[in-house]
């Protein structure tokens, strides 16, 4: 394994402090803490697959009934993308910082209104 990607088990440690025992980290609350702060943000991503989902079928039924892209179920399209994306990075520790609503901000869609190149 590689320096620049170590292994699960060492994430988030100070290479200057030594490794904690397990029974210290099993009776850590910050790991108890983010375990149901994991558990939230997976149901959450969970209910944003289906609001996703739904997001999809309007869009191909404007574009089939009206020939054009919806540019607001795009913009709220992106916005669930980018919703997800954070909850992902979070529950694989690439982030310490928690997902809407338990930190950040909901994620801006990127899509300007009167920009349809976006």
């Amino acid at each position: 394994m590689s320096d620049t990607n170590p292994p699960a088990d060492r994430a988030f440690v100070d290479e200057k402090e030594p490794a904690k025992p397990i029974e210290e980290n099993l009776k850590s609350r910050a790991t108890w803490t983010r375990f149901l702060f994991m558990i939230i943000s997976y149901v959450l991503i969970s209910l944003a697959s289906i609001v996703g989902s739904v997001i999809v079928v309007f869009g191909f039924l404007w574009v089939l009934f009206t020939g054009e892209v919806n540019r607001e179920l795009r913009g709220v399209g992106q916005s669930l993308a980018a919703y997800i994306y954070e909850n992902i990075r979070f529950l694989t520790f690439n982030t310490e910082d928690r997902p809407f609503p338990f930190g950040n901000k909901w994620p801006d869609s990127g899509v300007e209104a009167g920009d349809p190149s976006k």
